[in-house]
């Protein structure tokens, strides 16, 4: 019985924080504007600047000319935040577990803009930067509202106007006419 009552307080006392998780990776805390936990935040942001980082990489190789502007600003912008964000769980600030390595999602997106060339590369590219600004934009402002962690919350409330910024660009990307097109 005793057992019992001792495993039955562990999941509950888990409950919210594996919910809050759950809620994250599936999508259901963005649809309801709940906050993210400060440790998936963190997740989330390091994996999308990674993501950014290295996929702006190949569009300044294998993007047009408008690419290869908008990457150049996404890889130098990326790389400030991820910076920062570094900087705010280095000094003990924030207790958060930076990742490494890109999860399975970003990974299958960056192997496949590898293979990719020409108008695929582009049709890809711009359609993974106007997602993955749009995903920025909410985890941010859902951040930034109800954070746990008060550094980390002003942090996101500073880098929301830049995120909103890249988002207005990307959903420019493949809009302007290349030369000899006719209108």
């Amino acid at each position: 019985m005793k057992r019992t009552a001792i495993a039955l307080a562990c999941v509950l006392l888990a409950g919210p924080a594996l919910a809050q998780s759950l809620g994250e990776k599936t999508g259901v805390n963005s649809a309801l504007g709940v906050a993210p936990a400060t440790a998936d935040f963190v997740k989330e942001v390091a994996i999308s600047d990674m993501f950014e980082i290295e996929s702006s990489k190949l569009a300044e190789q294998k993007g047009n000319a408008q690419e290869k502007s908008f990457a150049q600003q996404m890889v130098t912008d990326h790389t400030k935040t991820s910076s920062e964000l570094k900087g705010l769980v280095g000094n003990g600030k924030v207790q958060a577990t930076l990742p490494t390595a890109l999860d399975s999602s970003h990974q299958s997106k960056l192997d496949k803009l590898k293979g990719a060339n020409g108008k695929d590369f582009s049709s890809d590219y711009n359609s993974y930067q106007v997602s993955a600004h749009e995903d920025a934009v909410s985890l941010f402002e859902r951040y930034a509202k109800g954070g746990d962690n008060a550094e980390l919350k002003d942090w996101a409330g500073k880098t929301l106007p830049a995120l909103k910024h890249h988002l207005q660009m990307a959903k420019e990307l493949g809009k302007a006419p290349s030369v000899g097109q006719s209108k």
